[in-house]
């Protein structure tokens, strides 16, 4: 490979360790998936499902416009300054390992009030 890449590559590896990035992610794991699963009753979800920091929230699709829900929820959420990613009508997400429960918070909490506004 080129060294460069190859250098770049392990320092981000130093990185993480040196400042014990997965172990803060495997940390917060709980955390996020009790934040994430507390939407279960919202407006729209189907299905939540999730592994470590990694998460998916499914959402029903509209009546004759599939993956539409989903990226209106893109849409409101990104007006409101948090970054979701959609495939489908699946909300993917998955932070930073610096993440904070604060930021978790803020998360969960947007992704609530965009799905209560949702059609």
């Amino acid at each position: 490979g080129n060294p460069i890449a190859s250098a770049a590559g392990l320092a981000t590896l130093d990185t993480y360790k040196e400042e014990g990035l997965l172990t803060r992610g495997a940390e917060l794991a709980p955390y996020w998936e009790e934040a994430l699963h507390s939407l279960k009753d919202a407006r729209h979800v189907i299905d939540i499902r999730n592994i470590g920091l990694v998460g998916a929230i499914e959402l029903e699709p509209r009546a004759g416009e599939p993956t539409k829900r989903a990226f209106s929820a893109f849409v409101n959420c990104f007006e409101k300054g948090v970054l979701i990613r959609t495939t489908g009508d699946i909300i993917a997400l998955s932070p930073p390992l610096i993440v904070e429960k604060g930021h978790i918070d803020e998360i969960v909490d947007c992704i609530r009030t965009v799905l209560a506004e949702t059609d």
